[in-house]
């Protein structure tokens, strides 16, 4: 599971729930081979009411942090921040909006920054340049996107990860992992970089919270500045 394929948000710049762990049994994934391990992940994941998203992620030599909450079948919320740049995300069905801060949109709108100081502009989910947001606020996509893109898995088994028990599912190709939920429903916890990007981690939690999306008032529609 390479965190590359997660990064087409760099493209863009040209609750309640717990832990979602579904009680204290061991499910088993430790001991199955690693695809059906992550085979399962990916399928209840995809199915999950909602998760949160968050972490650091590199993308060539540019550092994204996410942090954003994803609803099945509605939409998206949170905050990205690229080169330190950051900007907050609301999706809901086939609109996106965004609100940058001051320095976001100097960097990206040129002489427009100034006429969109505290304001939200829309535009498509689906298409234009905002649509490589999609594999980051839409879980089955996302997971989509983990299952396919990957070297030889190994399932290292049962380990620790920040005080849970997880299955290490394994990409030998470059030492990533994805680790797995080893107690109750076998959620993603998390996916974690190799060689090229030991640093990048993003962290799945609060699956099947409730989740409340309304759009933002007082939006500038980004057609009007000939982007889409």
């Amino acid at each position: 599971m390479r965190a590359a394929p997660l990064l087409l948000v760099a493209a863009i710049a040209a609750g309640c729930g717990g832990s979602g762990s579904g009680g204290g049994t061991t499910n088993r994934e430790a001991a199955k081979p690693a695809k059906r391990a992550l085979a399962d992940a990916v399928h209840v994941a995809a199915r999950a009411r909602s998760v949160h998203v968050a972490g650091r992620l590199v993308s060539g030599k540019t550092p994204l942090t996410l942090d954003l909450t994803l609803a099945r079948g509605k939409g998206a919320k949170g905050t990205v921040a690229q080169n330190g740049l950051s900007f907050d995300l609301v999706q809901i069905g086939d609109r996106i909006y965004i609100q940058g801060s001051d320095a976001f949109w100097k960097k990206y709108a040129g002489p427009a920054a100034g006429l969109l100081h505290g304001r939200w502009v829309s535009a498509s989910a689906s298409k234009g340049r905002f649509a490589q947001l999609a594999p980051l606020t839409n879980a089955a996509q996302l997971f989509a996107l983990v299952e396919s893109t990957h070297g030889r898995l190994v399932n290292a088994g049962l380990t620790d990860y920040e005080g849970r028990k997880v299955a290490e599912i394994r990409d030998t190709s470059d030492g990533s992992k994805l680790y797995v939920s080893a107690i109750g429903t076998p959620y993603p916890v998390a996916l974690v970089g190799g060689e090229k990007h030991p640093d990048d981690q993003l962290r799945f939690d609060d699956w099947n919270a409730n989740v409340s999306l309304s759009a933002p008032q007082h939006v500038i529609d980004i057609s009007a500045f000939g982007a889409g």
